[in-house]
């Protein structure tokens, strides 16, 4: 495996949100940045917005003009993928579709030097079934950004079964002289962030459904009482409601239909009219010059309900996923706070509010509803009943 450096070409594929996002970070750290797009109007859209960002930047104090201009002339736009040749890593950032990913690692296999590394930048498909179209599939990884690439610090590394350690090494290694924030995970549906964080979505949804409070209240309970960010309905707006069901669906599906990460109808039918958030204008708030949206409905006793049930639901999958071994505590603890902005580790929030309440509470919600998807997970049981903490 070639030592990288940033002296190096890094390549990416896809001129879109991300696969933009990841090339000015990369640019910014030196590299020569060569992104690969089949659409001119794509390449074209990518590049002026990108000269506009770094202006902004450059123009808010963040960057010198001439460092804004140099990150700028890094940044290569080519039509083809034998110009991706030279680069010594690749990373592709196109739209969730395995065939079309695993058609394009074989392409770019067949250009790049054997010792390249090759990942893809999905949040939800199999690194190995991806890898599975490469002959060299040793050298094939996960590299998982959040959006935007620029700001947020975190990126999960993720190796398929056939992934070396040199490959996994040498990512990191990369990833961090880049100045982010890097987990492990396993190849398991969701990774990290995007298994544990199902719940943050489809548990307002329930709560909307049963018409527990409106989407206006929940979003505020969560902000207000449990201190996030963002309400997850604004969360899903700003995503795309599109994207949200899709991921939702895709990480349902390889979990083989568990009822934890079952879509709802509320999800598909706001996709079906095009509700798909803030791009479109319209998702579950409107966003235009006239728009009226609902106020919340300030009873702190019902956001203080509203915000429990969703927190131990994310609490649960953060339990299973060290069960699972999908990572370490402590790499779950980061990618929730450094990937999504949580205002805690949720581990650790656990232990904060007591092991044996979060059990009780989705043991309620369990007898009430009679579902699987309020099932405790084992690991939280056995830690209640042992006395165990992940921490003092």
């Amino acid at each position: 495996m070639v030592k990288l450096d940033n002296s190096e070409p890094i390549g990416i594929v896809g001129a879109g949100t991300m696969g933009s996002g990841i090339a000015q970070v990369a640019a910014k750290n030196g590299h020569i940045v060569k992104i690969y797009e089949v659409s001119s109007e794509v390449r074209s859209k990518a590049q002026e917005a990108l000269r506009k960002i770094l202006d902004r930047l450059a123009e808010k104090g963040k960057f010198a003009e001439d460092e804004a201009e140099k990150i700028f002339q890094r940044i290569h736009f080519v039509d083809d993928i034998p110009q991706l040749k030279n680069c010594d890593a690749v990373i592709e950032a196109i739209i969730e579709n395995l065939e079309l990913k695993q058609k394009i690692f074989c392409d770019i296999e067949k250009v790049v030097s054997e010792k390249s590394l090759i990942a893809t930048n999905t949040s939800s498909l199999s690194i190995t079934s991806i890898a599975s179209a490469c002959k060299r599939n040793e050298r094939v990884l996960g590299i998982h950004f959040f959006n935007p690439a620029p700001i947020l610090p975190l990126v999960e590394i993720i190796p398929g079964l056939a992934t070396s350690s040199k490959a996994i090494k040498q990512a990191r290694k990369l990833i961090d002289s880049w100045g982010k924030t890097t987990v492990l995970a396993k190849d398991t549906p969701g990774f990290i962030v995007n298994r544990i964080a199902r719940p943050f979505y489809s548990e307002a949804i329930r709560l909307l459904e049963e018409g527990v409070a409106d989407v206006a209240t929940i979003d505020w309970a969560m902000k207000e009482i449990g201190g996030f960010k963002m309400g997850p309905f604004e969360l899903m707006d700003l995503i795309g409601n599109d994207v949200n069901l899709k991921v939702t669906e895709t990480v349902w599906e390889a979990f083989f239909y568990d009822p934890r990460f079952k879509p709802s109808f509320t999800q598909k039918r706001i996709v079906e009219a095009e509700y798909f958030g803030k791009k479109s204008g319209r998702g579950y708030y409107e966003y235009h010059e006239d728009a009226c949206n609902p106020e919340p409905e300030k009873n702190h006793n019902l956001g203080e309900a509203i915000f429990f049930r969703i927190l131990v639901m994310l609490i649960n999958e953060a339990f299973d996923a060290v069960f699972m071994n999908v990572a370490t505590v402590e790499d779950i603890e980061l990618a929730m706070t450094k990937g999504v902005n949580y205002p805690k580790g949720l581990l650790k929030w656990a232990h904060e509010i007591g092991l044996e309440k979060v059990l009780k509470k989705l043991e309620e919600l369990q007898e009430e509803y009679g579902e699987d998807r309020y099932r405790p997970n084992p690991l939280l049981r056995r830690m209640v009943r042992d006395k165990q903490r992940f921490f003092d």
